[in-house]
């Protein structure tokens, strides 16, 4: 049976993405180091929306060679305060010393969504959300992370938009989807006009 369209993530929110949107797809997570692939680019300097470019990219074309004729969707998604990237805090004492360094600031969520077919890429792009932390008290951040506890180390910000973690903020521009990972209205508009899904 023939493999139409597929998803080259494990990630549970972007399948519940797709899924609500109506779309039909198979999700075979792409097989790539994520952090290796930054050690291997880090010796030239590279934008953080444009890593997650470069992320998604790798993602797409490793399930693509595996799989001729799919439809490859790869996504990634960097979060930045200028030219810093952030990962995963690995405990509660770097949560807090990232909040720390974001609160009062503006950072961005940069999520790249590619189509690959192949083994070429056929379409790219990157939406941008940006978010802005309020001057929040000390008090406030320890009593957040006490009651978060390890959840604060299940995503990047050591947040989580639809939960407490919005207290963190003042102001988000950018649309739902791109916050995310996934920019679905440009990824729906291509699928669209490939003729991948209904028009």
């Amino acid at each position: 049976m023939a493999i139409g369209l597929v998803l080259a993530s494990a990630s549970s929110s972007r399948r519940m993405l797709m899924r609500n949107a109506g779309l039909e797809f198979e999700a075979i997570p792409a097989e790539i180091d994520e952090r290796e692939i930054e050690r291997e680019i880090g010796s030239r300097y590279i934008a953080p929306a444009e890593l997650a470019a470069e992320l998604a990219r790798r993602k797409a074309l490793d399930v693509s060679r595996r799989l001729p004729s799919a439809t490859i969707i790869g996504c990634d998604q960097t979060m930045s305060l200028g030219d810093r990237v952030f990962h995963k805090p690995v405990d509660i004492t770097e949560a807090r010393t990232n909040l720390m360094i974001l609160r009062g600031k503006t950072h961005c969520l940069n999520s790249a969504v590619v189509l690959a077919r192949d083994g070429v890429i056929l379409w790219s792009h990157v939406g941008v959300a940006e978010l802005r932390m309020r001057e929040f008290s000390d008090d406030f951040l320890d009593l957040y992370l006490a009651r978060m506890a390890e959840t604060v180390l299940r995503s990047v910000g050591a947040y989580q938009l639809e939960g407490e973690g919005i207290q963190l903020f003042e102001g988000i521009e950018g649309d739902y989807f791109t916050i995310l990972g996934l920019p679905l209205l440009p990824l729906l508009a291509k699928l669209r006009e490939l003729g991948e899904i209904d028009v």
